[in-house]
């Protein structure tokens, strides 16, 4: 779980901003994957991810062949939430999503048919060259983590 403490400065950016920014970073890392079509399955479907711990509720969209931030007032096809910790073991690869999924710690709404399309999209995915020094970044941070939620425990 995240410390609450460090959550306060995400609350003060506006949650377009941080969509927007999300849907920036995702359209530089799938950009192969978006060129092909294989994200084709979310035109114009409401993708809501929400990090419990973070208190964040971002909601995507694929227009134009490109990743970009929903409107809240748009009805959510899929929803996937967790915590901070989860998604990071999912986007570090040390955790298989099947797992996370199957206990619950990455949660489901929505259109099964959609998430399944997700939850295979990422299982296909070869990512490690693409994101270099990030994914060393994002394990350093899993570890970190790791290390507060069992002095927390």
């Amino acid at each position: 779980m995240l410390p609450r403490v460090l959550t306060l400065p995400l609350g003060l950016v506006p949650g377009g901003a941080r969509t927007a920014v999300l849907a920036g970073i995702l359209n530089r890392v799938f950009a192969p994957e978006l060129a092909a079509g294989e994200l084709d399955f979310l035109d114009q479907r409401v993708m809501r991810i929400g990090v419990d711990d973070a208190r964040l509720d971002l909601r995507l969209m694929l227009r134009d062949g490109r990743l970009r931030p929903a409107s809240p007032t748009q009805s959510v096809d899929l929803s996937i939430e967790g915590s901070v910790y989860d998604f990071l073991l999912l986007a570090t690869r040390r955790e298989d999503p099947d797992t996370l999924f199957f206990n619950r710690r990455l949660r489901l709404g929505g259109s099964t048919e959609l998430g399944l399309y997700v939850k295979n999209f990422l299982d296909s995915l070869e990512l490690e060259a693409r994101l270099g020094p990030l994914l060393g970044l994002m394990n350093r941070g899993t570890d970190l983590l790791a290390r507060l939620g069992k002095r927390q425990g």
